[in-house]
C-alpha cells in the first residue's frame, strides 16, 4: 500500500478479521475502491493519519459498525455521512470539527461517540460534553442524536413552511395572474365594445351625411327646374295652354258652325227642309227656356238686333 494514496495490494494484508488498520500510514486521502472490496472490514481505524476531508463516496461503505477517525485534520464530515446507518462506534477525537451535518440525525445504531478536542461549535459542544469514560460517550452519542434530530425536525419544518410559502406565494401569483387576465378581458371587451359603437356612430353620421346629400342634390335639381321670376313658363305648362287654346278653338268652331246653320236655316230657303225645320223649333225652345235670363236675353236682343 503506497504511504500517500493509500492504494495496493496489501491492504488485505491489514486485515485482521474483521478489523482493517490503517492507522500511522500517512494516509492524505482514504482508499474507498479498496475499501468496498473488503466488506469483512466491518471495523476500520483511521486514526493518526493526514486526512483533511473524507469523499463523498466513503459514505457508500455501509458495512462499517465500528470507525475510528481521531488524530486527523478533518475540518467536517460529508453531508450525507448519516448513510451510514450500521455505525455503532464513531471516534472523532482531536480534529478540527465545528459542526456535524444534520444527516449525522440518521444514525439510528449508534451507541458510542467521542468529538472531545474540537473547536466545535459552543452549543454542540455542551451537547456533546465530555467522553472521559464508556458511559460518558454512550451519552454523548444519545444526546449529539436527539441534537441532530431536533436540527433536523426543525430544518425540516423550515423546508415545510419555505414549501408551503411558495406554494402560497404561487397560489397567490396564479391568482393575480388570473385576475390580470380577467382585467385584460374585460378591457378588451370594453375596448371592443367602444369599437364598435364608435363605428356605428360613424356609419350613423355617414348615412345621414349621405341622406343630407341627396335632399340637397334634390332640392338643388328642383331648384334648377323651377323657372325664374319673369322667365318663360315651363313646356309642361306650355303644352297645357296649348292644349286649352285648341279645345278653345274647337269650341269657337262648333258654335260658329251652330249660328252658320242658324243662319242658313233662318235666312235662306232652306228653312223648309226637315233639318232646318229642327234646328229652327229646337232654337225657338231654347230660347223660350232661357227668357228669364237677363244676360242671355241681352245677348239674345244684341243677336236679334243685328
Amino acid at each position: 500500500m503506497s504511504r500517500g494514496g493509500g492504494k495496493g495490494p496489501s491492504l488485505k494484508d491489514k486485515l485482521d478479521g474483521n478489523e482493517l488498520d490503517l492507522s500511522l500510514c500517512d494516509l492524505n486521502e482514504v482508499p474507498v475502491r479498496e475499501l468496498a472490496a473488503l466488506p469483512k472490514a466491518t471495523i476500520l481505524d483511521l486514526s493518526c493519519n493526514n486526512l483533511i476531508s473524507l469523499p463523498s463516496d466513503f459514505c457508500s461503505l455501509l458495512h462499517l459498525v465500528k470507525l475510528d477517525l481521531s488524530k486527523n485534520r478533518l475540518q467536517q464530515l460529508p453531508l450525507d455521512f448519516g448513510r451510514l446507518v450500521n455505525l455503532q462506534h464513531l471516534d472523532l477525537l482531536n480534529n478540527r470539527l465545528v459542526t456535524l451535518p444534520v444527516s449525522f440525525a440518521q444514525l439510528k445504531n449508534l451507541k458510542w461517540l467521542d468529538l472531545k478536542d474540537n473547536p466545535l461549535d459552543p452549543v454542540l459542544a455542551k451537547v456533546a460534553g465530555d467522553c472521559l469514560d464508556e458511559k460518558q460517550c454512550k451519552q454523548a452519542a444519545v444526546k449529539v442524536l436527539q441534537h441532530m434530530k431536533a436540527i433536523q425536525s426543525e430544518q425540516d419544518r423550515q423546508r415545510q413552511r419555505k414549501l408551503q410559502a411558495e406554494r402560497e406565494m404561487e397560489k397567490k401569483r396564479e391568482a393575480e395572474q388570473r385576475a390580470k387576465e380577467a382585467q385584460e378581458r374585460e378591457v378588451r371587451k370594453r375596448e371592443k365594445a367602444e369599437e364598435k359603437e364608435r363605428r356605428r356612430r360613424e356609419y350613423d353620421a355617414q348615412k345621414a351625411a349621405k341622406q343630407e346629400m341627396e335632399k340637397k342634390t334634390k332640392k338643388e335639381t328642383v331648384q334648377t327646374r323651377k323657372p325664374a321670376s319673369g322667365s318663360r313658363p315651363l313646356q309642361p305648362p306650355r303644352h297645357k295652354h296649348s292644349w286649352s287654346r285648341s279645345v278653345l278653338r274647337v269650341l269657337l268652331f262648333v258654335l260658329l258652325c251652330i249660328l252658320c246653320t242658324l243662319a242658313a236655316c233662318k235666312l235662306t230657303e232652306l228653312q223648309h227642309q226637315p233639318l232646318c225645320i229642327s234646328v229652327n223649333t229646337l232654337y225657338e225652345d231654347v230660347l223660350a227656356a232661357l227668357q228669364n235670363h237677363k244676360t242671355l236675353q241681352n245677348m239674345l236682343q244684341q243677336n236679334s238686333q243685328q
